[in-house]
């Protein structure tokens, strides 16, 4: 598709979004979600690290509502792994995930059943918590893994190569919660190829339905550089149209979700597109 079109695409995307928003400030509350600074060069400390790759862990399918809203948020899981110290984690729970969902049971008390087939979210979660404190005890500090990381990031014919690394080091991951937890770091050059990209996406004729996430990834990009924003703006907006969740804005609609405008936007878009 033309760059001119892909463009058109997204600038037609932000309007129908914003005719979404049930306020007067609809346009300030749009690019509080857009904007992000990219923070590729300010290290975060490894506590932080670990938590966050813990909340990207936990945004596919059906897990935040199982794991994040069952313990509170996902902050909470600290109490159980040392204010999420890597080192003393793997020092008592390495190679014993039983043991730490115990400890979780015991110290956190989740809502809801608690399924412990190996199959189940619960073990499949704890499985991760301890690979991604695995993968991140390869690095001296914080620092080390933005040193790291940046060796992909600012090569532009390697950087989808760094959510591919993570997503394979991290058990449970996969490259689009590693392009989550990478994007919301800052590193804005990357989005999410979700389920709400996918289908708008290939609704409107940019990838096919069962294109691989790292293809999808090289076409949010694309649509980014036609409208001469990042990855990460683009991301948001069509997750936007597709969750309606403004989750900032709890005061509009229902405690923040205005609606789910997938469809509604792939129609509006392909009637657009015939013209």
């Amino acid at each position: 598709m033309p760059k001119n079109a892909m463009q058109a695409i997204y600038d037609d995307a932000k309007r129908f979004f914003l005719k979404k928003i049930p306020s007067e400030q609809r346009e300030e509350i749009l690019q509080s979600y857009l904007d992000l600074p990219d923070s590729s060069t300010e290290p975060a400390d490894m506590p932080f690290l670990f938590e966050r790759l813990l909340n990207s862990a936990q945004n596919a399918s059906m897990k935040a509502g199982v794991i994040g809203k069952s313990v509170g948020s996902v902050q909470n899981f600290g109490k159980v792994l040392f204010d999420f110290d890597v080192a003393k984690t793997l020092e008592k729970y390495s190679g014993k995930p039983e043991k730490l969902l115990a400890d979780i049971e015991k110290k956190l008390k989740p809502r809801g059943e608690i399924r412990k087939e190996p199959k189940s979210i619960w073990p499949l979660y704890c499985k991760t918590i301890l690979s991604a404190a695995l993968f991140l005890n390869q690095f001296k500090n914080g620092e080390d893994f933005y040193q790291w990381a940046n060796l992909f990031y600012t090569n532009r014919q390697a950087m989808a190569a760094l959510p591919l690394v993570i997503g394979e080091e991290v058990e449970g991951f996969g490259y689009p919660l590693a392009c989550d937890f990478l994007k919301e770091l800052g590193f804005i050059e990357y989005g999410k190829p979700d389920v709400h990209i996918i289908k708008i996406f290939s609704g409107i004729g940019l990838c096919g339905e069962k294109d691989r996430p790292y293809m999808i990834q090289k076409v949010i990009v694309k649509v980014a550089d036609a409208a001469n924003v990042s990855p990460y703006n683009v991301d948001k907006l069509f997750w936007l149209i597709g969750s309606g969740k403004l989750y900032r804005h709890k005061n509009l609609g229902r405690d923040g979700i205005i609606g789910n405008f997938r469809q509604e936007y792939i129609d509006h878009a392909n009637a657009k597109l015939k013209r």
